[in-house]
């Protein structure tokens, strides 16, 4: 069966939505959309009104349709959960921890801190992943584990990479992840190191929280 117009243009921008082409924030111009498939607005139209009924872009006067913010409240609970659990998570694998497991997370940062320069937010979050996967995945309780898993695909369902729209997070988050190798190298307490995994994680979130709010800040008002 053939597509319509407003099918072809809905998987187009979603497809670009889902990879990260198009970030939380980003404008979709009808027009320019329009040129790209070359067809007429009224199906790109179409396929925004679909893309809004799921949550996927939001409609503001004076603003126009633009891919949607990560809710606030969604992004919050998820980001709490998963620093308390990830947290966990890493101080408990810590006994298991080799210093071949050190060395992999080193070499996964070193990789991270040299993209900052021809930065890819995309690239740099699934890094971000394998880094602490690293650390947590050592995690002796399956059950904590199952909810770290949940929390990071949560994350992406949610379509966060936070790094997209606060980019200057990335070089704190790269320092920060050499700090927590060097608590686990000097067998600092388990608490330090739980405590410094899960700074790690609100530190982004308030980042990003900080970003959503200065946005709604300078949204005109109808």
């Amino acid at each position: 069966m053939n597509e319509s117009k407003a099918q072809q243009a809905y998987r187009f921008i979603r497809e670009r939505i889902d990879d990260g082409r198009y970030v939380p924030g980003f404008r979709l111009v009808l027009g320019t959309i329009a040129r790209e498939l070359g067809v007429s607005v009224v199906p790109v139209r179409e396929a925004i009104r679909l893309l809004e009924a799921e949550g996927l872009v939001t409609f503001e006067r004076n603003v126009g349709a633009q891919v949607a913010l990560i809710q606030e409240t969604e992004y919050l609970h998820t980001m709490q959960t998963l620093a308390l659990v990830e947290g966990a998570a890493t101080a408990l694998a810590v006994p298991t921890l080799t210093a071949e497991h050190i060395a992999r997370a080193r070499a996964v940062n070193e990789r991270m801190r040299e993209s900052l320069d021809a930065f890819d937010p995309h690239r740099f979050t699934a890094l971000n992943l394998e880094f602490h996967a690293v650390l947590f995945e050592e995690c002796p309780n399956p059950h904590i584990l199952d909810l770290v898993h949940r929390g990071w695909n949560r994350m992406k369902v949610l379509r966060d990479s936070s790094f997209s729209f606060v980019p200057g997070r990335a070089q704190s988050s790269v320092e920060e992840h050499e700090a927590i190798l060097r608590l686990i190298e000097d067998d600092a307490p388990s608490i330090e190191i739980e405590l410094a995994a899960r700074g790690h994680r609100t530190a982004t979130l308030d980042a990003v929280l900080a970003y959503q709010a200065e946005q709604h800040a300078h949204t005109p008002t109808p």
